[in-house]
């Protein structure tokens, strides 16, 4: 019921190194940046990453794969309005999952999304883009 990756979402110790990678070494581009939470998304024209910048304090700790569970988020897009409400209740009804927020605007909209564990613990992001 899905239709692909909308974005990935990379907890990053250092925004700014981040960005300077993806942009001077891949060549990708920086298309947007929120310094109030710090983020930055970044984009090769086909796949789009927001990168967040973590807490300094205490001291980050870096990826361990055999003591963390994932990466910030994975977004995954939906053809419509009604599919991501169907979708809603079908996680709802799930006794391991746990929904972080119901389907609700991105900003002014018209898009929609929502946030949840599934029951490995991975946090799920469904998006519909709207229109």
């Amino acid at each position: 019921m899905t239709q692909g990756m909308n974005h990935l979402g990379l907890a990053v110790r250092d925004l700014d190194a981040s960005v300077a990678f993806f942009t001077d070494i891949l060549g990708w581009s920086e298309t947007g940046r929120d310094q109030s939470y710090p983020r930055s998304v970044v984009s090769d024209g086909t796949c789009r990453l927001t990168l967040w910048q973590v807490a300094q304090e205490p001291e980050p700790r870096g990826f361990d794969r055999c003591r963390n569970i994932g990466l910030h988020h994975l977004a995954l897009e939906v053809s419509s309005r009604a599919e991501l409400d169907e979708m809603h209740a079908r996680i709802a009804a799930c006794p391991d999952a746990e929904i972080e927020f119901a389907p609700e605007p991105m900003g002014d909209g018209p898009r929609y999304h929502m946030m949840f564990a599934e029951p490995g613990g991975i946090r799920l992001e469904l998006v519909w883009p709207g229109g």
